[in-house]
């Protein structure tokens, strides 16, 4: 999702079922309901399963899945910009990327594992963030060949897991299956730049190209490539009731977006803490349907992207919705946000804010309204919509 409230999808490991590491694009405009072709970066003639995330300037950044070329795309104008990217440790392949408090992205690397790395935006450069002590990555297959394009060869260098930012800062990277079998984990301490190593997966399983979602508790719901889901609570990686379920996206009501025999909800338990929420200091008293109004406060991307998969399938959350619920009837309705001034996560006690459009089809009268970030509710105010 990209500040401005439109959908991009770049590259795609598959083209028709067959491999294709594909340089297609396109942008969705949910306002006009139209998508439009965009064009890859020049010289990009293979995007594939890269790693993506939206910068908090809300620029779009993208990794070249066969080296170590990074471009940033500007949503104004739908432009790229090739990156110098110095000091990059390896390619991109196989890779996923966490969005930080300070703005800079997390990745451990497949290639170089154990090793980890951050990229600086406002420095255009890599560092190291040390060694993730265990290896997260599945061995890398040799012989495995997979072809592409007229003359190209693609050898996998094993997978990692999703790696997920959590409220109290520190980021739960998990792995694929290791020698040893089971998929280890490590825990990424930001405020001194080290590394713990977290707890392996239960009963031999890992967690290699694989969904992850926060829960609004904290808890970080991991699927093991068996199909049984864990939960990580800071500490213990454990078996959840739940299992068969591919966690997507993280819904606005708190809930979890499911795939399982069909489409799902999966109900976690456990309550957030009332300063992980947004905020709301300044809102209009009365709206208008069919008109656009700005809304400002803190926290409003919440403190997490709130969804890995690690170098494909991003679903992340971090952008503001507004939810109004009608007093009388009690009917709830969501106006489309757009054009947020961050895209960053756990901005604290920054202002921010964003814009959004009261439907046509919000019912008028008393009402109260909500910012809701990742599934966690601002508390409630007061409106009329006229």
């Amino acid at each position: 999702m990209l500040a401005d409230g439109r959908l991009i999808i770049e590259g795609g490991e598959y083209n028709n079922n067959e491999f294709a590491f594909t340089n297609l694009g396109a942008v969705y405009d949910p306002v006009k309901d139209t998508w439009t072709k965009q064009d890859p970066p020049a010289g990009w003639g293979f995007i594939g399963d890269s790693p993506s995330a939206v910068l908090p300037n809300g620029h779009f950044l993208l990794g070249s899945k066969f080296d170590k070329r990074d471009a940033e795309l500007d949503p104004a104008t739908l432009t790229w910009t090739d990156l110098k990217s110095t000091d990059k440790n390896d390619r991109n392949a196989e890779e996923g990327w966490t969005l930080m408090p300070d703005g800079s992205v997390l990745t451990y690397d497949v290639t170089k594992a154990p090793h980890s790395e951050r990229y600086i935006p406002s420095e255009d450069k890599w560092v190291s963030a040390g060694s993730t002590i265990v290896d997260l990555h599945s061995p890398t297959d040799v012989n495995g060949c997979i072809p592409y394009g007229k003359h190209g060869c693609y050898y996998p260098p094993g997978e990692v897991g999703p790696g997920m930012l959590r409220p109290d800062g520190t980021v739960f990277a998990t792995g694929s299956y290791s020698k040893e079998g089971a998929g280890h984990t490590a825990i990424y301490h930001p405020t001194t730049g080290k590394w713990t190593v977290g707890p392996d997966f239960p009963n031999g399983d890992n967690a290699g190209d694989s969904f992850s979602v926060l829960l609004p508790s904290g808890v970080v719901l991991v699927l093991g490539d068996s199909g049984e889901l864990y939960d990580f609570d800071g500490t213990h990686l454990t078996p959840d009731k739940v299992s068969s379920a591919v966690p997507i996206l993280m819904l606005p009501t708190g809930q979890v977006f499911v795939v399982t025999n069909g489409a799902a909800v999966y109900n976690p338990v456990g309550k957030y803490e009332q300063s992980w929420a947004p905020v709301i200091t300044k809102f209009p008293k009365s709206v208008a349907r069919g008109s656009t109004y700005k809304i400002s406060g803190q926290q409003f991307n919440g403190l997490s992207q709130a969804a890995s998969f690690g170098d494909e399938d991003q679903t992340a959350t971090n952008y503001p919705l507004v939810r109004i619920t009608n007093k009388a009837s009690h009917h709830v309705f969501y106006a489309k946000t757009h054009d947020h001034s961050t895209m960053g996560v756990a901005t604290g006690k920054a202002t921010v804010f964003t814009n959004f459009d009261v439907s046509a089809e919000t019912e008028t009268g008393a009402s109260t309204l909500e910012v809701v970030a990742n599934g966690i509710p601002s508390k409630k105010v007061s409106v009329t919509v006229n």
